[in-house]
């Protein structure tokens, strides 16, 4: 979960690898650096923390660096520290590498070099390659790499100066995203973990696949196979304003995208649905109508918040189109050896389209024969180029680490795509428009919530005393209490967990204490009876119970010691309402205990490595 950028053209290079730098901090920021080379000789300079304690070290330089390579990290091998912080350079200071991805042999690998007598810096899995290629260099630095790349196992993308190719970057890849864009009229080139990363300017990218070398200098760009054979890489234009995001008054980035939900669900159905038909409208989904029928099974793969966000849409399949649907981890389904048959289509959901996991589970299921839809809300990606169809959320950057408008717009998607498939087969056009009616609605009932984000905030100062919650709900509430435990884990640093209500009776009911607040979800039609008795169960242990219930739901009143009222809405959209109050109260939580919230400890909003 790093970030790499690098630089050759005729800006000033080191400004412009810090801007890149910042474009990719989501990627991790427990540490930075760069690298160059000047007057024949390697410069480094690194910081721990984030990139403005880079830049300050830097401002202390007089730098003129070029070519320039560049890393944001986050801690994989090694504690987060200026000293396993990257570029890398081996035991000679010969060569520089920054790295995304994991080495998984590199501990046999470093005692096979420590046996040659070179010594390590760092505690990092990086420093096994820039030792290992200074080791097999002799004078042919692409020989080097590609001697070394025959020995790394694991995934990674990496990018290579050395001292005596002071016009050059090296750059390779396996199973890690790395874009290489260049402007033959400015004579500039760039490399990055993502693409995104090139906004503001006008350049030909392409990627490199596996075990790809690319020889990279200002005349020209060479590409060469596992062989150190020539090939031709195939190119697309990118060209994007450069726009930096503000808070624009807010805070937080978190509280604004709180707040941007409204918009952000409108702009995710923008376009996608005929009220005339009952139905939704996908122009671009490269799947007829005749393969969608024939779907029996669909499997649905995601990380974290996107795995919470396809668990919902996993039930409105099987509520509203009748079709066997699972949604599962990522990380976990690479390792499970899937049934997919042909008639599976497979839904990977993923906000950056970069979650390693996720890809990596695209991958087995397509070598499965299995057809994939990608839920993406950054163009660009590594899963835009893996699917055979994308659908988009259109809900702009996300740039706190902790998802909320993406998860909104996620379910708004996949709300839709259910529909679709639901009309197809067996639902009629009037319960069509039916549903259409009630997720048009959500943006005001949405609006609803956020317009009383005081009456949370008040209700976050009681509850921020706690240090444990306990986050209970049934049906499409259970998700939903796992996505809101989520949220409050992520910014606050409290423990937190969400559980269905009605399994609590089989063991986590001894953990109900008066020092132990339950937070509830009774917006679900359907068990709304069932968790009162829940909440009854937790409230006779003393419990205090905050619950979140829609208007008209008075016997909640009776049992729970706070409640926050929502306005209603069906089963299958009780989420939205459920979890934006959720999100509320996780912020305002996290607010009290004066977390760093936009930027939480140990996390990155792009999950890279596996």
């Amino acid at each position: 979960m790093c970030g790499i950028f690098g630089y050759i053209g005729t800006e000033n290079a080191v400004k412009t690898c810090i801007e890149g730098l910042k474009q990719l901090a989501y990627r991790g920021y427990d540490s930075s650096g760069i690298a160059g080379i000047r007057k024949g000789q390697l410069v480094s300079i690194k910081a721990e923390g984030k990139i403005v304690n880079l830049e300050k070290k830097i401002q202390l330089k007089d730098l003129e660096l070029a070519p320039i390579i560049g890393h944001t990290r986050w801690a994989t091998h090694g504690i987060a520290s200026e000293n396993n912080a990257h570029p890398h350079i081996d035991s000679k200071e010969t060569l520089a590498v920054v790295h995304n991805g994991i080495i998984d042999n590199f501990d046999s690998l470093r005692t096979f070099l420590k046996q040659k007598n070179i010594s390590f810096r760092s505690e990092t899995d990086t420093e096994v390659i820039s030792q290992l290629i200074a080791y097999h260099y002799e004078g042919n630095l692409t020989v080097a790499l590609n001697k070394t790349l025959s020995l790394l196992k694991g995934s990674f993308a990496i990018a290579i100066i050395h001292k005596d190719f002071p016009n050059q970057i090296i750059a390779a890849s396996r199973e890690s995203p790395l874009a290489i864009g260049y402007n033959h009229t400015k004579k500039e080139r760039l490399i990055s973990s993502d693409p995104n990363a090139f906004l503001g300017r006008n350049l030909n990218v392409f990627y490199l696949r596996n075990d790809e070398i690319a020889v990279i200098n200002r005349q020209k760009i060479e590409v060469l196979d596992a062989h150190l054979s020539p090939i031709i890489k195939k190119t697309e234009k990118f060209n994007s304003t450069l726009t930096f995001p503000t808070k624009e008054g807010y805070e937080h980035f978190m509280l604004k995208e709180i707040f941007e939900q409204p918009n952000t669900i409108q702009k995710a159905m923008l376009g996608h649905y005929s009220e005339n038909f009952g139905t939704a409208i996908f122009d671009n989904l490269n799947f007829s109508n005749q393969e969608l029928m024939a779907t029996r099974h669909i499997l649905i793969i995601a990380c974290g918040t996107s795995w919470h966000a396809g668990s919902i849409g996993a039930s409105m399949l099987e509520d509203m189109a009748r079709i066997s649907t699972q949604a599962e981890i990522a990380s976990e389904l690479r390792f499970k050896n899937p049934i997919i048959s042909d008639n599976t289509l497979v839904i990977a959901i993923s906000q950056s389209g970069e979650t390693a996991d996720t890809i990596a589970a695209v991958r087995e299921a397509k070598a499965k024969g299995a057809k994939i839809l990608g839920i993406v809300n950054a163009q660009n990606t590594t899963l835009t180029r893996e699917s055979d169809s994308c659908l988009f959320l259109k809900a702009g950057p996300e740039i706190s680490v902790c998802s909320t408008k993406a998860f909104t717009s996620q379910i708004t998607v996949l709300a839709l795509f259910a529909l679709y498939m639901a009309r197809l087969r067996h639902m009629s056009k009037e319960d069509g428009k039916a549903f259409l009616d009630e997720l048009k609605k959500i943006p005001d009932v949405v609006t609803e919530v956020l317009q009383r984000h005081e009456q949370i905030q008040s209700l976050a100062k009681k509850y921020s005393t706690f240090h444990d919650f306990f986050f209970l709900g049934r049906r499409y509430m259970h998700t939903t209490s796992l996505e809101a435990a989520l949220k409050l884990k992520e910014i606050s640093y409290l423990n937190a967990n969400g559980y269905p209500a009605g399994e609590i009776k089989h063991g986590p009911i001894a953990l109900i204490s008066p020092k132990l607040p339950v937070i509830a979800f009774c917006a679900n039609h359907q068990t709304y009876d069932k968790i009162l008795g829940n909440l009854m169960e937790v409230k006779s242990r003393g419990a205090p119970i905050l619950a979140f219930a829609p208007y008209g739901a008075h016997e909640v009143q009776e049992i729970a010691d706070d409640v926050f009222w929502l306005p209603p809405t069906i089963d299958e959209l009780a989420t939205y309402p459920s979890s934006i109050a959720a999100q509320l109260l996780a912020y305002y939580i996290a607010k009290e205990k004066g977390t760093e919230i936009d930027q939480p400890r140990n996390l990155a909003k792009s999950v890279t490595v596996q």
